[in-house]
Order: C-alpha cells, then structure tokens, then sequence
C-alpha cells in the first residue's frame, strides 16, 4: 500500500515568523502597534485598522476549545489512518481564535469551554501547533 503524504502548510513571507516560532515550539501572533489588536491568522495588515505597522507577541498557548467537530471521514487520503479526529477552533487567553486540532485524549472526551494547551506536532516539514486538554 502506497503511503500518501499529508499536506503541510506553506509558509509565505507574511507567515513565516509563525510558522518559525512553532517549530522553536513558541505559540506567536500579529499584534498592530496603532490599535493593539492581537490577531491570527497572520496576515499583512490589522483586520480592526488596516495598519501595517505590527509586530508579533509570544502566546501563553492556553486557551479553550470554543467549537469542535469529530471527523470521520478523511477528507483527505492521508488522513485516513487519523480517524476518528478533532478538528476545533481555540480561543486563546490571549482572545484570538486558532483552527486546530485537539490530540492526546478520546474525541468523545472533547467538550466546548474545555481548557487546552499547546502541544507542537513536529512531524512533518513543518512544525503545527496543536492543542491538548489541560491535566487535571
């Protein structure tokens, strides 16, 4: 049997700090100098201002799962062996919210408000940031 390679993200000029960071396994985010507004996904101008005088900010990489769905059935061939899966939307302490996935416990333990913690998958070419139910 053939094994087909996931697909990894790719970095752009704009992106690249974050992607960077994650694979030193530090959670980083765009915060605008004019209006202070922490965002993600990294993009070139502040979604609130339009500025692009911005600079990136080290995350705690705590947050809380603000929504999730249990996948499964890849969408992808090589995600096939991963289902069932977590794919959620985080929102971080710090108040942005992240697309991930949430690992290391059952999918049915998963559950909205849950606190979670970043965990970096360093498996691919790429570093990604992944999140984890906090112990305890």
């Amino acid at each position: 049997m053939t094994t087909v390679a996931k697909p990894m993200p790719q970095p752009t000029a704009v992106s690249q700090p974050y992607w960077d960071a994650a694979g030193e396994h530090r959670l980083v985010a765009p915060r605008c100098r004019s209006c202070r507004t922490l965002f993600l996904y990294p993009r070139a101008t502040c979604p609130a201002c339009l500025s692009t005088d911005l600079d990136w900010e080290q995350l705690s990489g705590r947050g809380r799962v603000y929504t999730f769905t249990v996948v499964r059935q890849a969408a992808h061939p090589a995600f096939t062996e991963d289902v069932p899966y977590v794919l959620a939307i985080v929102e971080l302490d710090e108040g942005p919210r992240l697309l991930t996935n949430v690992i290391g416990c059952d999918p049915a333990e998963v559950r909205c408000d849950q606190p979670v913690e970043v965990v970096f998958d360093d498996t691919g070419e790429v570093t990604v940031p992944k999140f984890q139910p906090v112990a305890g």
